[in-house]
């Protein structure tokens, strides 16, 4: 049943999105103005953003009395509250009379919107009911008139359906759960209106209600049933792909006209990677498993800016995210698919990955054009200037760049390539922190510094607010100059993390936080955490060899003595690659790149580790210590501007560093699209 509502959505999609050649031509035959197309005409998707309130009731059976209420579902680990995310499809059609008809398809996920739901049955005693929404959408019908061309006010209502995964763990531990998809209805009422060339924004209020369905937990010997309602506020993204052919010379009007410029801009990354069986003589709790598997991760982003005053301009990035790394990102220091997040997810999940507000200080003098992209509205600004960047972003948005090796979506995948391997940047699970960077920019140089929050404790999603007591300080110096006649450029950077953290050596020197027999097989890091100083350096280097061939190399040493915060287990790194365009061979837009990386720990982390330490990522139980080595490949193979396969090839020997287990290989493919 699952699988068939998975595919009857998939597949309105894509009706909706390609709409046929017969509607698309009644769309042209829809004459405006010059006999052109309405820009109100015709096929649409786009992207959802909504804030939701929801309430669930339940009942439970447990053989005679019932219980039974009504519960909230909470967004936990959102800044933001329970916020969703998605994505729409349509076709709308506009009569004569400014009345307008259409139909849509939408799916949304949250980053997390659940609740912990104590039942009490007779059969098995005190239970936790966890009734997590996993996705929900609907399938609408329209009715709205359109108003002097510049804005549409509508009605909207049908089908709706969402996906939930219910848990239920007794007072011993016991676990029982499974899936319940749920029909129901929705009904709103907005208005859209036009943004740049074929944008438009919508904004929406709208209200779900779900049947109740039920699912049996054997071990309790229960039946629990719940039904879900919420409302929601929506913002919408849409691109309208029969607009361009609006009459010459007609104007949509500007509804902003405080805003100078829009950038509207989007990516979908899908990584696939398998690892054969290789040789292990013993395994741990966070080893790379030995026996074959595939694991995949799929991330979409939206890159949405606006000028609002000359030099000020704001970014927004909804992320959703679906998808693990192999044997759940661990075993590996220098990890081979940077897009693993942390926090993998078997389903997606919406999460806000940036919004922050950029101020560019003209110092006056030469200047120069700053093309539209991702995060970058279109500029002309001063060569010499002064940057202010503050709000949510990635520290290696900023620091630690190189244009031949910083993207994983388009080139090396492996972490230790694509930032600096003992980088211990700030961030949450997923890479991103709240702070602020000042840059100085000047022609042949640029010095960059910032302060950003830190995790509360290691690898978490809540950060330390102590400001200024907690956190990390950063410094980067940028030197651009020629070698050999060729352009080059030369990072050096150094932090300073003030974080909550644990001691390798104070965790091995307490008899009660490293004896197995009164705790656990392995050493409790945790308990040794107070306020502690984590520091180190890196240092990168860019150059262009030919026209065709790029090359780099980066460096960079962690103090280690104290446990990794956020990005990877690695104390000391190397790396050292280059990237050929396929201009030789007929294919300029095709890219080839080798890179290999050396990866070490400090003596400290070695002797955590052997006495059967947990890092962040690695820990066998053991440890015979040698120094990671991974050779990376990959060819891209650019099918067009917005499109590009990739096939890849991991050689990692001594993973975790251990020279017991390994070597082994990992293959993946990448689809990656952007416009």
């Amino acid at each position: 049943m699952a699988r068939s509502l998975e595919r009857a959505f998939l597949l309105s999609l894509v009706f909706m999105a390609f709409a046929t050649d017969a509607q698309a031509q009644e769309a042209r035959d829809s004459k405006g103005p010059a006999g052109a197309a309405s820009p109100w005409e015709g096929r649409y998707a786009g992207a959802i953003l909504s804030y939701g309130i929801a309430a669930s009731s339940y009942n439970a059976w447990p053989f005679a009395m019932p219980s039974f209420g009504r519960t909230a579902l909470y967004g936990q680990d959102a800044q933001f509250g329970p916020v969703l995310g998605g994505l729409q499809v349509g076709y709308d059609h506009l009569f004569p009379s400014g009345l307008l008809l259409g139909v849509s398809t939408s799916a949304q996920v949250a980053d997390t919107l659940n609740n912990n739901l104590p039942i009490y049955y007779p059969s098995s005693g005190s239970s936790i009911v966890n009734d997590e929404l996993q996705m929900f959408g609907a399938i609408k019908g329209r009715i709205g008139y359109v108003y002097r061309n510049a804005l549409l006010l509508y009605a909207t209502g049908g089908f709706a359906y969402d996906r939930d995964h219910m848990v239920n763990t007794d007072g011993a531990g016991d676990v029982d759960e499974g899936y319940v998809w749920r029909g129901g209805w929705t009904a709103g009422a907005g208005f859209e209106f036009p943004l740049t060339g074929n944008w438009n924004a919508q904004l929406e209020a709208g209200y779900y209600h779900f049947a109740g369905k039920g699912i049996y937990f054997p071990t309790a010997l229960a039946n629990f049933n719940s039904n879900l309602s919420f409302v929601t506020a929506q913002a919408g993204l849409v691109y309208r792909f029969d607009a361009e052919k609006k009459a010459e010379g007609e104007k949509r009007e500007e509804v902003f006209p405080f805003i100078e410029a829009w950038s509207i801009h989007g990516q979908s990354t899908l990584i696939a990677q398998t690892a054969p069986h290789f040789y292990a003589a013993y395994s741990g709790e966070n080893s790379l498993s030995n026996n074959f598997q595939t694991r995949e991760t799929w991330s979409q982003t939206g890159y949405l800016g606006l000028r609002l005053t000359e030099g000020t301009e704001f970014y927004f990035n909804p992320e959703p995210f679906q998808g693990l790394g192999l044997s759940g990102t661990h075993g590996v220091g220098a990890f081979p698919n940077n897009e693993a997040q942390k926090a993998g997810y078997y389903y997606p999940h919406y999460y806000t990955a940036r919004v922050f507000a950029r101020h560019v200080f003209g110092l006056g003098g030469e200047q120069e054009d700053l093309e539209d992209g991702q995060n970058q509205v279109a500029a002309k600004v001063d060569v010499s200037r002064i940057t202010l960047t503050t709000g949510k972003f990635a520290i290696t948005d900023i620091f630690d760049n190189n244009t031949l090796a910083h993207d994983a979506r388009t080139s090396f995948m492996n972490y230790g390539l694509v930032d600096a391997g003992a980088f211990d940047y700030a961030g949450d699970e997923k890479g991103y922190s709240w702070g602020s960077v000042v840059e100085l920019n000047q022609k042949d140089w640029a010095i960059r510094t910032g302060y950003f929050l830190t995790p509360d404790v290691s690898n978490s999603n809540n950060y330390d607010t102590r400001l200024f007591r907690r956190g990390q300080y950063l410094f980067e110096v940028e030197q651009r100059f020629a070698l050999n006649d060729r352009p080059t450029k030369l990072r050096l950077g150094a932090w300073d993390n003030q974080c909550y953290c644990g001691s390798y050596t104070a965790t091995l020197s307490n008899p009660f936080l490293n004896n197995p027999d009164l705790y656990s097989n392995s050493p409790d890091i945790a308990g040794t955490r107070k306020s502690r100083s984590e520091f180190g350096f890196y240092g990168n280097i860019e150059h262009e060899a030919t026209d065709q061939l790029g090359l780099f190399a980066r460096a960079s040493w962690r103090n280690g003595q104290s446990e990794v915060m956020q990005f990877a287990d690695i104390d000391r790194s190397l790396s050292v690659g280059g990237v050929l365009k396929g201009t030789s061979w007929g294919r300029p837009d095709d890219r080839v790149g080798v890179a290999g990386i050396l990866g070490g720990l400090s003596p400290s982390y070695q002797a955590f580790l052997k006495a059967g330490g947990l890092g962040l990522q690695i820990g066998d139980g053991a440890l015979s210590y040698r120094l990671e080595q991974v050779l990376e490949t990959y060819y891209l193979l650019t099918l067009n501007e917005w499109m590009g396969l990739s096939l890849d090839y991991q050689h990692i020997s001594n993973p975790a560093y251990n020279a017991a287990r390994g070597p082994v290989s990992v293959i993946g493919t990448r689809l990656h699209v952007q416009f």
